[in-house]
């Protein structure tokens, strides 16, 4: 908050598999400044659609502050389908959905069932452009963190509709947007920061450990392509 308040709107991942722990990461939020909550279905334990509409709304009717949905069934075991985020996008506090599946048909269908105001963004790097291309808001993007420049400017020209922009910025990215999870996200992109000196370590917590020296050729092409500098 002390780096980006006011420069930036700043929306804090506080999404828990206990709804209590949701609701008291997602007050600390609100509490310590920022402008909307990411909340991701709970993990692991595979809810049912209306026990999705049921944590959600309760945790929408305890906190008066802006929550943005986060559907990421590839790391929770749960698809929270465009039925249901229908139905909580009726209520004020639920604002919008961070899309992870990767699967750019569900745009249409998302704006159709939610309406014009409710915020699409794609969850995806190497589906991003195209989901605002269809129709979406922007990109929650892991490619942003090595690349922030070139990102904002794809996002810029897929709202403007601008696909031949687009193609040509995103064309030298297409392997980085791959290449970055070629082990579990964090890992490769905080090795890539840590490559282009960025930051001073490439170590993360348990039981994520540092990128296999296997993969450290292929991410660096990558960002060769990507015209990084390191």
């Amino acid at each position: 908050m002390e780096v980006a308040k006011g420069k930036i709107p700043i929306m804090v991942g506080t999404g828990a598999t206990d709804p209590l722990d949701t609701l008291t990461l997602t007050k600390q939020a609100k509490e310590e400044g920022a402008d909307a909550a990411l909340v991701v279905t709970p993990m692991y334990v595979k809810p049912t659609q209306a026990g999705l509409i049921d944590h959600f709304t309760t945790l929408a009717n305890e906190i008066d502050f802006p929550i943005v949905l986060y559907n990421v069934p590839g790391r929770t075991g749960c698809d929270m389908v465009p039925e249901t985020v229908a139905t909580l996008a009726k209520h004020k506090n639920i604002v919008g959905i961070k899309e992870a599946t990767g699967d750019v048909s569900r745009v249409k269908t998302l704006r159709e069932l939610c309406g014009p105001d409710f915020l699409l963004y794609s969850g995806d790097d190497e589906t991003g452009a195209e989901f605002v291309l269809e129709g979406g808001d922007g990109v929650v993007s892991v490619t942003s963190n090595i690349m922030p420049g070139v990102q904002s400017k794809i996002m810029e020209a897929a709202l403007r509709k601008d696909r031949a922009t687009v193609e040509a910025l995103n064309k030298p990215l297409q392997k980085l947007h791959c290449d970055l999870f070629c082990q579990s996200n964090p890992i490769v992109p905080k090795w890539s920061l840590w490559r282009m000196g960025k930051i001073k370590t490439n170590n993360l917590r348990r039981p994520l450990g540092v990128l296999d020296s296997a993969f450290e050729e292929r991410v660096e092409s990558a960002m060769r392509e990507a015209n990084c500098q390191f």
